[in-house]
Parts: structure tokens; C-alpha cells; sequence
């Protein structure tokens, strides 16, 4: 191979964010509301893993079953790949046209929220502390990525730390923002609508909108356009 040919960059169409969300076939609903009926949460928990690795149609399909009928509410359209988990499913408000990467694993809590809003994409891998988590529409998010929700007040400092109460801080993606690779997002952040996050980086401080940030701890490094009429704006008319 030439050396022009190995440096080619080759710019093919997006396919999530592109493709149309067909209906769910017919039967879906029904069967979403059988399954509610017949096992309850905890024995539909206990079902989903008969069918949480396979990646069959058959086991693709109740894993989509299942989700639908175990969250609190759950869109058309839902992808669900082999090994994706879940902590407190009852808690979740899943959009349409969702895909959820192999082995990615959101934790929600009894009493907290999870909200993922249309045509989100999730990697494999990925890792949510989804006890106060909001995803806006269209929103990728890049394999291995996390959401760390809460972190121990490490006080009284005479007790271990793993003892300590637990702070559990709201954490905000907006619409249409891009979370890279292994990047990381701490309790409390917001990340702006259409912002870019590098891969690894770790976010410790509020991205604004339409802006491009890397690094440990996560710096802004451009707007996403030179010419990005954002980049004149107020703080204030970016949010």
C-alpha cells in the first residue's frame, strides 16, 4: 500500500443518527404488556437474564421486551445489545429510537431519576450513576464513556471514607452533544447543547454549548466552528 493511500480520510454517512426508526412490529405491545402482567419487577428481572448475553432474535427481542415493560416509560424503536444491564429499571424514561451498546450498564436508584430522550446512542461499555441523569435528545455517547453521579462527603474524617454519606448531584447532557471514548463526567456537570467532549477526558466543570473540550481535567479548546456565530455571543445567549 502507498503511503497516499494509507493516509486516506474517508468520510462515510452516519447511520444511527440518520436512519428512520421503523414501528414496532405488531405484536410488541402486547407482548410488552403480557410480560408486565405475568412476572412483576422482580420476576421480569430475573427473566432478563435468560436473554441478556444472546445474540439471537429471539434473545434481542425480549431483551427489548423486557426493558419496555420494566421502565417507568420506554419509546419504539429501543435497541439493546448482548450483556447491557440495569440497576432500578422502574426509574427510567427511555425515548424512541434508543440504541444501548453490549456490556453498557446504567444504575439508577429506588428513589432518583434517569431520563434518555430520543435517538440516543450508547456505547459498549459505558457506565451511567443514574440517580439524578438527564440525557437530551440525540446525544452520542462514545464507548466506555461515564457519568459518576455522587461521591462520599468523606467527613467525619475519623470514619472511612466508604462510610460516609453519599452526595448525589444532578449530571445534564443536553441535546446533541458528543461524549468521546473513555471520557469521564463528574457529579454536578452540564454539558451544553452541542458541545464536544474528548476522548478521556474527565469533566469536572460545566461545558458550554457548542464548545469542544479535552483533557484531565477536561480544558475548552475551540468553539466547534471558526466562523460558529456562537463564538461572539454572550455567555449568556449561549445557554
Amino acid at each position: 500500500m502507498s503511503a497516499d493511500r494509507a493516509g486516506e480520510i474517508r468520510i462515510v454517512h452516519a447511520v444511527h443518527g440518520r436512519q428512520e426508526r421503523p414501528a414496532d412490529p405488531a405484536y410488541q405491545a402486547g407482548l410488552v404488556e403480557e410480560l408486565r402482567q405475568s412476572y412483576g419487577r422482580a420476576g421480569l428481572i430475573e427473566l432478563y437474564g435468560r436473554f441478556a448475553t444472546g445474540d439471537g432474535v429471539v434473545d434481542t427481542m425480549m431483551r427489548k421486551a423486557i426493558w419496555q415493560a420494566i421502565t417507568r416509560s420506554c419509546g419504539t424503536g429501543l435497541q439493546v445489545a448482548g450483556g447491557a444491564g440495569f440497576k432500578h429499571p422502574e426509574t427510567f424514561e427511555i425515548g424512541n429510537g434508543v440504541f444501548i451498546g453490549a456490556q453498557a450498564y446504567i444504575q439508577g436508584r429506588f428513589d432518583g431519576r434517569c431520563t434518555i430522550g430520543d435517538n440516543v446512542w450508547i456505547g459498549p461499555t459505558a457506565y451511567f450513576d443514574a440517580r439524578d441523569l438527564v440525557i437530551e435528545d440525540s446525544v452520542g455517547w462514545g464507548p466506555g464513556a461515564k457519568v459518576l453521579g455522587s461521591s462520599h462527603t468523606a467527613l467525619p474524617v475519623d470514619v472511612p471514607i466508604i462510610r460516609t454519606d453519599l452526595e448525589i448531584r444532578p449530571v445534564r447532557i443536553c441535546a446533541e452533544a458528543d461524549i468521546g471514548t473513555n471520557a469521564t463526567i463528574l457529579p454536578g456537570v452540564t454539558i451544553g447543547k452541542g458541545a464536544i467532549v474528548g476522548a478521556g477526558a474527565v469533566v469536572v466543570s460545566d461545558v458550554e454549548p457548542f464548545s469542544v473540550v479535552a483533557g484531565v481535567p477536561a480544558k475548552f479548546i475551540r468553539w466547534r466552528s471558526e466562523n460558529d456565530p456562537m463564538t461572539n455571543m454572550s455567555r449568556e445567549e449561549r445557554s
